[in-house]
Parts: C-alpha cells; sequence; structure tokens
C-alpha cells in the first residue's frame, strides 16, 4: 500500500495544500455524500493512494460532475 503525503495528494489532484486540507476538515464538520479518504496517523495526514484513486473513480463514475 503506498501512502501519500498533503503535498503528494495535492499535485495529484492539481489542487493547492489549503484546499486539500480544507476538504478533509469539511469531512469531519459536515456530511458529504463522498468524503476524502483520509488518515491520521500520530496528528499527521496520510492517504492511501489505492483509496484516493478510488475516490475519483466513485466521483467521476456518477455520470454528473458533483462539487466536493
Amino acid at each position: 500500500m503506498e501512502i501519500l503525503t498533503l503535498d503528494d495528494v495535492a499535485k495529484l489532484l492539481k489542487m493547492t495544500r489549503n484546499q486539500v486540507y480544507t476538504m478533509t476538515r469539511a469531512r469531519s464538520q459536515e456530511r458529504m455524500d463522498v468524503p476524502l479518504p483520509v488518515l491520521r496517523i500520530n496528528g499527521n495526514l496520510r492517504f492511501s493512494k489505492s483509496a484516493i484513486e478510488q475516490w475519483i473513480t466513485t466521483l467521476s463514475g456518477e455520470g454528473n460532475p458533483r462539487e466536493v
């Protein structure tokens, strides 16, 4: 299993580091239909590459664009 950092995910999603961090905070503050999968290890944000890829597939497979 490949583990990614916040910077890795930002680069993968072509977003800023702050945008990804905001998505991880929003996940715990409100109900999201398809939340960004995040791991918290010793207070650090980490992401499973396969979980992020599945998340992208789920979003794109809906047939209509969704705002996360």
